[in-house]
């Protein structure tokens, strides 16, 4: 695959995800790409693993209802999990915003374990 694009920018499961797909996906992202900008995502979910990220992105509102009615829709078969739901998708990012000092309330943390800025 790492042969056929040379994306600016992925995104995949934080490597300290305790879900065991999400754990394996990370690790088979960092050996297949190397040498890129790689940024892990946190899931809000049962097994309690969030942590403090330490890439914060600043969102507008718009934005976060964009992304929770996609979460919403697009992942329905957790939604019988209690806590699939839009309350703790806006939790988070209320949260994260709190911690960054975003101007619009909201953001989205990520973990980087590397970056270049040239």
């Amino acid at each position: 695959m790492k042969n056929t694009f040379n994306p600016d920018l992925i995104f995949t499961h934080y490597r300290g995800d305790l879900h065991q797909d999400h754990r394996l996906i990370s690790e088979l992202t960092w050996n297949t790409f190397r040498n890129h900008f790689i940024l892990e995502y946190e899931i809000p979910k049962y097994d309690g693993d969030f942590g403090s990220p330490n890439f914060l992105v600043h969102l507008k509102e718009e934005t976060c209802r964009e992304k929770v009615g996609a979460i919403l829709r697009w992942f329905g078969s957790q939604s019988d999990k209690h806590w699939f739901s839009q309350d703790t998708f806006y939790s988070v990012l209320r949260i994260r915003g709190m911690e960054s000092g975003a101007p619009e309330k909201y953001a989205e943390g990520f973990y980087s374990r590397k970056f270049v800025i040239p």
